[in-house]
């Protein structure tokens, strides 16, 4: 049987490679499908949970004027000036928040700030946290108010 963890690391997998992937489009300006067909191409992604990846990717980078317009309530700068791997964690995680909606928006803020712990700088975590709570307290005011505050 597997294990609560193994059943989730595809996931997390999907979300590491999406990270990758939109942190190279933010730099490159290359289209989603030349993205996508690069990693299908380059990458083991056999254990990831390829759909979630190219969900995100694509999302992200068509949905991007969107997922700035609902973050910039909650951001203390202009999103150009936030470091570019905590705007794409960012990016990740409004995504969640608006087009995932089984997802918990616990699972959306822990794995978020997993990601900027590992791949941000050195206090990234704690803003990409501070931001996307806020966040999830208006985009999902009501399953934050049914589960309550952590």
């Amino acid at each position: 049987m597997m294990s609560k963890t193994d059943r989730f690391e595809p996931r997390k997998r999907a979300r590491r490679r999406a990270l990758q992937a939109i942190y190279q489009w933010q730099i490159t300006h290359q289209e989603a499908d030349e993205i996508f067909r690069q990693f299908r191409e380059v990458q083991d992604l056999s254990q990831v949970d390829v759909e979630h990846f190219e969900n995100l990717l694509r999302g992200v980078i068509s949905d991007k004027e969107r997922l700035i317009d609902a973050l910039e309530p909650f951001l203390d700068r202009p999103m150009e000036q936030v470091d570019v791997m905590e705007r794409v964690v960012l990016l990740i995680g409004a995504w969640e928040l608006l087009d995932c909606p089984e997802m918990p928006y616990r699972v959306v803020l822990d794995e978020s700030v997993d990601l900027a712990r590992r791949f941000g700088s050195e206090q990234g975590h704690s803003y990409v946290n501070a931001v996307l709570d806020k966040a999830a307290r208006k985009l999902r005011a009501d399953e934050v108010a049914t589960t309550g505050k952590g």
